[in-house]
């Protein structure tokens, strides 16, 4: 089965971003919900599987093509799994990455930097087009990404979180990582490759450019 065109269903311009970093092997044509002016549905799943799969249905059904969407977030051990699926709207609905991050702090202050320990949460959800042989059934992938919260920030780079979630394994903020780095260990990355080797397995022709 060939994968012509894919909805990526964000509106996140740094999610988007690192989705075309980590899809540029492939050989199909990305489109966003922006681009097709798709407005993004409520995210009232109670977990993060469940609203990727009502976004990457909704992009589908809208367009009429293959989407693929992610929900994630930080859950921090400290704040009992929060900000957890409110991630994006920790500090309020219209709330930007700035702001979350102030809340995030605050809630943490005093807290120790060995009590900080978080993780990044990222849950794929393909769903094939409404048309496609024999039946749209979706697919899953999911990855994790460990760390901790460091009470200033470091680093400019990636978005939400990054600046304060210290990668003990590379020893420097997510916000300091180079891109290409970031993907092979992040959350997000981890998840992809998952989700692009099932779909392969299923017969959707995406395989690697050498």
């Amino acid at each position: 089965m060939a994968l012509d065109r894919l909805v990526v269903a964000t509106r996140n311009a740094g999610k988007l971003a690192e989705f075309k970093r980590l899809l540029r092997d492939f050989p199909f044509q990305l489109m966003n919900l922006a681009e097709l002016n798709i407005a993004s549905p409520a995210e009232t799943g109670c977990n993060f599987a469940a609203n990727a799969l009502l976004k990457a249905r909704h992009a589908s059904r809208v367009s009429g093509c293959a989407a693929i969407a992610d929900d994630s977030g930080l859950e921090v051990a400290a704040l009992h799994g929060a900000p957890g699926i409110f991630s994006a709207r920790y500090a309020g609905l219209k709330a930007d990455d700035a702001a979350n991050n102030a809340k995030l702090i605050e809630a943490l202050r005093g807290i120790p930097q060995d009590q900080r320990r978080a993780r990044y949460v990222c849950a794929l959800a393909f769903v094939p087009a409404p048309d496609a042989p024999p039946h749209p059934i979706p697919v899953f992938a999911d990855a994790t990404w460990e760390g901790y919260i460091l009470e200033a920030p470091r680093g400019s780079g990636g978005f939400g979180y990054d600046p304060y979630f210290w990668v003990p394994e590379a020893k420097m903020s997510a916000g300091e990582l180079d891109p290409t780095e970031k993907n092979r260990l992040s959350h997000r990355g981890r998840a992809m490759t998952l989700m692009l080797d099932r779909l392969s397995h299923l017969g959707y022709g995406m395989t690697t450019q050498s």
